[in-house]
């Protein structure tokens, strides 16, 4: 944390905050919001979610205990956490024109659309842009400069996805939004469409109020999860997640969620096309987040196709580059065999076995074995339409 500096008081702290708020906004913040630090409601859930092993192979989880409920142990001297949320819904669709404002839910229907067309690639719609890790962290340390221009130096750590902070249970407290049944957050403005910021702070900024949830009865995200990863309400176990399976698992795909995957190369936005409060989602006002040309329409063929060097040409600057050529060369494969599981054009389905076969001979040992499974779901797919006949009884 930066140091303090105790000698100079600045503005007060209520005087401060209408401020802060007016240059959030003109960073391209939708929201600012600010939370105490006692987060001990949290603790017992995060240590049964974590008991349950639903955070799979995500170690450092666990390696930092109870620290995400504890905001003054990760930081000392931390009095306030601002929390802001960021629409990260893209101003265009890759065919379209702008379309400022409030999403009119026509961006669900296309995404759904690509959902049904199995030699499309599916990239779940935040990483289509430039990666949010950036453009958030960048965008709060600017805020956090504004701040200790009108108060003087202040203790202070910007954080975005990226150490141990409960992040939706402070956007909660702070009146961001409530934590949906999909377990991320919701407003009613807003959907869930944003990314969650934070700055952990010394100064003792008002407190926001939280918000009232209000999902109801609802239960559109648990019944659309394709591979039923919501296993209760606000109960998510990660090692069934197609997001997890895809980004942070660097294994074999089990192959009981495989087909479950579809299309779907990097991430998953089923929970959130689902939710009705997703008809308020709001297009981002910055073009960080425009889709990438080959990210937005590209065929699953297409991406196939990149050797290392293209992956890394076309990701530069993407939240995907992390994952690596061999995980997105694993996605790629399962997606392409169930391509060929579907009623794709015969064209279409001899391309993607020619591609696959081809690569097998080079490919690792765990690329090849994807590759087996993609290339023997076109067999399974004819014997399950046309079953052997039944040998007569004697």
């Amino acid at each position: 944390m930066v140091a303090a500096n105790e000698g100079q008081t600045g503005l007060e702290a209520s005087a401060l905050w209408p401020r802060v708020q007016q240059w959030a906004t003109e960073l391209g913040f939708s929201q600012i919001g600010v939370a105490d630090i006692d987060l001990g409601s949290a603790e017992t859930g995060l240590q049964d979610w974590l008991a349950a092993g639903f955070n799979g192979s995500m170690h450092y989880m666990s390696r930092h205990g109870m620290t995400r409920a504890r905001p003054a142990e990760l930081v000392n001297g931390t009095l306030r956490v601002l929390t802001a949320r960021m629409d990260y819904l893209p101003r265009t669709e890759p065919s379209d024109g702008p379309q400022p404002g409030a999403a009119d839910g026509d961006w669900q229907a296309i995404e759904w659309q690509r959902l049904r067309s199995p030699e499309q690639a599916t990239v779940s719609i935040y990483a289509r842009g430039r990666d949010y890790h950036k453009v958030l962290r960048q965008r709060l340390q600017t805020l956090a400069d504004r701040i200790a221009q009108a108060v003087g130096p202040f203790g202070h750590r910007v954080f975005t996805d990226s150490a141990p902070v409960l992040e939706v249970e402070l956007a909660t407290h702070s009146g961001l939004g409530w934590r949906g049944k999909h377990t991320l957050t919701l407003h009613r403005e807003a959907g869930s469409m944003f990314f969650l910021g934070e700055i952990y702070l010394d100064l003792p900024l008002p407190l926001t109020e939280g918000l009232d949830a209000h999902c109801g009865s609802c239960t559109a995200c648990i019944d659309v999860c394709p591979t039923q990863a919501i296993v209760a309400p606000y109960r998510l176990d990660a090692r069934r997640c197609i997001s997890y399976l895809t980004i942070e698992h660097d294994g074999a795909i089990p192959e009981e969620f495989r087909a479950a995957m579809g299309n779907r190369i990097y991430g998953c936005d089923d929970c959130q096309l689902a939710c009705p409060w997703n008809k308020y989602a709001q297009r981002s006002t910055l073009p960080d987040f425009d889709v990438r040309a080959p990210l937005g329409d590209a065929t699953l063929l297409e991406l196939w196709r990149w050797s290392e060097a293209d992956f890394l040409r076309h990701t530069e600057g993407s939240a995907i580059r992390r994952i690596g050529h061999a995980r997105w060369q694993r996605n790629l494969a399962v997606a392409m065999g169930n391509a060929l599981r579907s009623d794709a054009a015969v064209d279409i389905h001899a391309a993607l076995r020619g591609a696959l076969a081809e690569a097998r001979d080079g490919a690792s040992e765990l690329l090849r074995e994807h590759i087996d499974w993609a290339l023997a779901q076109q067999l399974e797919a004819v014997s399950a339409a046309h079953p052997a006949p039944a040998t007569p009884a004697r």
